[in-house]
């Protein structure tokens, strides 16, 4: 408990960086953000959430100018997600601000100690994925 108090995962309308964005959004754009666009399914892949947490997921990044929808040229009943400028812009300033958050964590665990740390992040996250 005290680890996710630490990172803020208890505050679900903030990111554990800080920025005014409701986690499961930061994540959504996130993953928007890696390419040229995504379908409903492949995000909720990715996300590892239920087609129907996705689907209002996406009504509310539509509904906040972040995304938008496309129908899928080679597939017409499949839609094509992608990050509207405003909705890119959000999420590099979410990446970064992500990226000067676990900078300075870094910075203050010892230097003899941050593989050990990291190595054993890698352990953690993989025996997460392990039980859902």
């Amino acid at each position: 408990m005290a680890l996710v108090r630490a990172f803020g995962l208890h505050r679900p309308d903030e990111t554990p960086c800080g920025q005014p964005v409701p986690v499961s959004e930061a994540h959504a754009l996130a993953e928007l953000a890696r390419g040229d666009g995504l379908s409903q399914n492949e995000l909720a892949a990715r996300l590892r959430l239920e087609k129907s947490t996705v689907s209002r997921l996406v009504g509310q990044l539509a509904a906040r100018g972040w995304i938008e929808r496309e129908r899928d040229p080679s597939d017409g009943r499949a839609v094509c997600l992608r990050l509207t400028e405003r909705g890119a812009a959000l999420a590099g300033d979410i990446a970064e601000a992500r990226r000067r958050k676990f900078a300075a964590v870094l910075e203050r665990i010892p230097d003899d100690e941050r593989d050990q740390v990291l190595r054993a992040l890698d352990v953690l996250t993989e025996a997460m994925r392990g039980t859902t």
